[in-house]
């Protein structure tokens, strides 16, 4: 705006010196010229900054969804743009914290309706307190604590106060003693008794570095997810290698079942995926265990994924090795 209004001004003194005019009606040109500049110049600053807080205002009422269009490549188009990826950021937020509330609350109705039944039919008369019903109801309540433990151990990786204690530990006994909880009444994929749970670690004395109660959660919910998913008399194998020079961990858990279609294999690690309800409406599962699990695996600094496989899910955890020592 100086430079326009100085350059103008020394235009029209250079046009009034050579056509002989006053210097009073040069200035007096020099100031109009120089106000129009200014509202021009003005306009084109405050017009932005207009947009900008009307898009505020309505993201102060809830709208996530506004945007900002600004066609510049000055500090009011980077501006622009901030603004409009912070929009995009709090309208994620806030559709995730609408559909989880949605979908937690969908989630407890279902055993909370389900022992209500069980209790109202024993208060009524209509079915015995038999120890049948009462292990219908311990279902649906294991299911309802299940629940609320996800929710929590979500909550506490949100807050990120959730730390690692990391250590060395042997393979081969470690992941013997999860398939035994798999196989025993602690677990819960115990119903299934008819699948075949085979373990496969090498070396046989193999050593890794983890927290071991979050990598038992991980292995746990792979194991439990493969054997409901498994055919009858099924088999599910655990398989376990080193990653050579990175002194790493690989964990495989291959099932037979129907697999995962390519399109949902990223969305089963999402909260209440719509693959993971899918395929736990009919056995209870709470939709969280992978989200859990890839929290897990995410803290240790690893990636967990569905890889490819020509029959049924193969599910593949690698994790790096311990940090090395500082020099």
């Amino acid at each position: 705006m100086v430079v326009v209004s100085v350059s103008l001004t020394t235009f029209l003194s250079f046009v009034a010196f050579h056509a002989a005019i006053e210097l009073q009606v040069i200035v007096i040109l020099a100031v109009i010229a120089s106000l129009l500049v200014t509202q021009f110049v003005g306009h084109g600053l405050v017009s932005p900054l207009n947009e900008l807080t009307d898009a505020a205002r309505a993201m102060a009422r809830g709208d996530y969804a506004r945007r900002v269009r600004f066609d510049r490549r000055d500090e009011l188009g980077e501006l622009g743009a901030t603004f409009n990826r912070m929009a995009a950021d709090l309208e994620s937020v806030d559709r995730h914290r609408k559909e989880l509330v949605a979908n937690v609350s969908h989630e407890l109705r279902t055993p909370i309706a389900a022992l209500r039944a069980v209790l109202e039919n024993v208060v009524d008369g209509v079915s015995d307190a038999d120890p049948e019903t009462m292990r219908t109801a311990l279902r649906q309540t294991e299911r309802l604590s299940r629940l609320v433990e996800h929710l929590l151990d979500l909550s506490r990786l949100d807050n990120g106060v959730v730390p690692l204690r990391v250590r060395r530990f042997e393979v081969w006994p470690y992941l013997s003693n999860v398939l035994g909880e798999a196989n025993s009444a602690k677990g819960p994929a115990h119903s299934r008794t008819d699948v075949h749970l085979h373990l496969d670690v090498h070396p046989p004395d193999l050593t890794a570095h983890a927290d071991v109660e979050r990598l038992h959660h991980v292995v746990a919910n792979l194991v439990d997810n493969a054997v409901k998913h498994s055919p009858p008399h099924g088999r599910v194998t655990l398989r376990a290698r080193g990653t050579g020079q990175a002194r790493g961990l690989e964990l495989e858990v291959i099932d037979e079942g129907p697999g995962i279609p390519e399109c949902d294999r990223d969305r089963v690690f999402e909260r209440f995926g719509r693959a993971a309800i899918a395929s736990h409406g009919k056995d209870g599962g709470t939709g969280l265990g992978l989200a859990i699990a890839r929290w897990a695996v995410d803290l240790h600094g690893g990636r967990v994924r569905v890889a490819e496989s020509p029959t049924g899910c193969r599910m593949l955890v690698t994790l790096p090795g311990p940090p090395r020592p500082a020099d």
